[in-house]
C-alpha cells in the first residue's frame, strides 16, 4: 500500500494559505515537526519550488517511507530523527537558528494507526505496543504490567479523561494475576467486561483507554509543553506557526502558550503601553478552525481537529 493510499493530509489547502505569507522568499525554510508520511511537507514542497524543508519524526518507518516520497526534492530535504521537543537541535544541526515557518499535525499518524502490529488501534487485536518510537522506550504493555492500580486511575483520568478509570484499573490489575496483558484483544475484553450494561452504548469502553495509553506511553502532553515554547523561539517577526491538536488536552495546551505569546505584558493601569511589552504573536485564525462538513466526509479523520495559528509581530526581550 502506498503512502498516498493510507495517508490523506489534513486541512492541506487550510495550512498551505496560513504559512504561505512566510514561504515566499526563495531560500524559505519550513519545520515539518510532525512529518509522519511527508503528506503535507510534499505539498509544500510542490508549492514552493525556493522552499527548504527540515522534517522530523520520532517514528522511523514514518521517515524511511517520507524519504522515498520526498527523495525527488533532493538537498531541499533534510530529515532528522527526533521528537518534536528536540526542534531548537534539529534546527541547528543544519547551521540555523532561525526558520521561517512551523507546521505540527499532532497526535497519532495515519501509518501508526492502520499498521496493526503497532498497537494503536481498538479495533485491531495486536501486541500493546504503542510506542511511536519503536527503536526506545516503554510499551504500553510495560505500562499495564507495572502500573499501580493508582497510577493507571490517575493516566485514565488525566490523558483519557474516562469517568470509569477506577473501574478499569482495578479490573486490569485484577486481569494482569492471571497473565500479562500484552495484546490490545485481551485489553478490550477486560474494559467490556468491566463497563456497565447501561454504558455499553456510550462509545467504545475502549477509545479513551487507548487515548491515555498512547500518550503515557510517548509523553506527548510534556513533549509538547517544551516544544512549542521551543518552536515559536525559532520564528524570526514574520515567521508563522500552525498547529493541529486531534483531543482537548493538546489544544487547551496549545492555546494557552499561544494565548501568552499574543498577550501584553503591560501592568494593569499604565496609560500607554511601552514597545517592550506588546505582544510578540498575533493569532491568526479566531479560536479553534475545523475541517469543513465535505473534509470530513472525505476524511473522517479530520473530525477532531482543531488548527490554531500564530505570526511573530517583534522579537522578545
Amino acid at each position: 500500500m502506498s503512502s498516498d493510499d493510507i495517508h490523506t493530509p489534513v486541512l492541506l489547502d487550510r495550512c498551505v494559505e496560513l504559512l504561505a505569507p512566510a514561504l515566499e522568499r526563495d531560500g524559505a525554510v519550513l519545520v515539518d515537526a510532525t512529518l509522519g508520511m511527508g503528506g503535507h511537507s510534499e505539498a509544500f514542497l510542490r508549492r514552493f519550488s525556493g522552499l527548504q524543508l527540515i522534517g522530523l519524526d520520532r517514528d522511523t518507518d514514518a521517515l524511511r517511507i517520507a524519504g522515498e516520497r520526498l527523495a525527488p526534492f533532493g538537498d531541499r530535504v533534510t530529515l532528522v530523527h527526533t521528537v518534536y521537543d528536540g526542534i531548537a537541535k534539529a534546527v541547528a544541526s543544519t547551521g540555523r537558528d532561525r526558520v521561517d515557518a512551523i507546521l505540527f499535525d499532532l497526535g497519532v499518524s495515519s501509518l501508526q494507526l492502520d499498521v496493526a502490529d503497532r498497537g494503536f488501534a481498538y479495533a485491531q487485536d495486536a501486541p500493546l505496543d504503542m510506542r511511536m518510537d519503536q527503536s526506545a522506550g516503554t510499551t504500553a504493555a510495560d505500562v499495564l504490567a507495572a502500573y499501580s492500580e493508582g497510577e493507571l486511575r490517575r493516566i485514565f483520568e488525566r490523558y483519557g479523561e474516562e469517568k470509569l478509570s477506577a473501574r478499569y484499573a482495578r479490573a486490569i490489575v485484577h486481569a494482569r494475576a492471571d497473565g500479562p496483558i500484552d495484546r490490545s484483544g485481551r485489553l478490550v475484553d477486560i474494559l467490556q467486561a468491566a463497563t456497565p450494561a447501561a454504558l455499553k452504548s456510550a462509545g467504545h469502553p475502549a477509545k479513551r483507554v487507548f487515548q491515555a495509553l498512547r500518550i503515557e506511553v510517548n509523553r506527548e502532553l510534556s513533549v509538547l509543553e517544551r516544544a512549542i515554547p521551543a518552536a515559536l523561539d525559532l520564528l524570526p517577526v514574520g515567521g508563522r506557526i500552525v498547529v493541529m491538536s486531534y483531543q482537548s488536552l493538546e489544544d487547551r495546551l496549545v492555546k494557552r502558550e499561544f494565548a501568552q505569546a499574543s498577550a501584553s505584558t503591560a501592568p494593569p493601569g499604565l496609560p500607554v503601553e511601552l514597545p517592550e511589552h506588546a505582544p510578540r504573536f498575533k493569532l491568526l485564525v479566531k479560536g479553534a478552525e475545523q475541517a469543513s462538513d465535505d473534509e470530513r466526509a472525505r476524511n473522517p479523520r479530520a473530525t477532531p481537529v482543531r488548527l490554531r495559528a500564530a505570526e511573530r509581530l517583534r522579537e522578545g526581550a
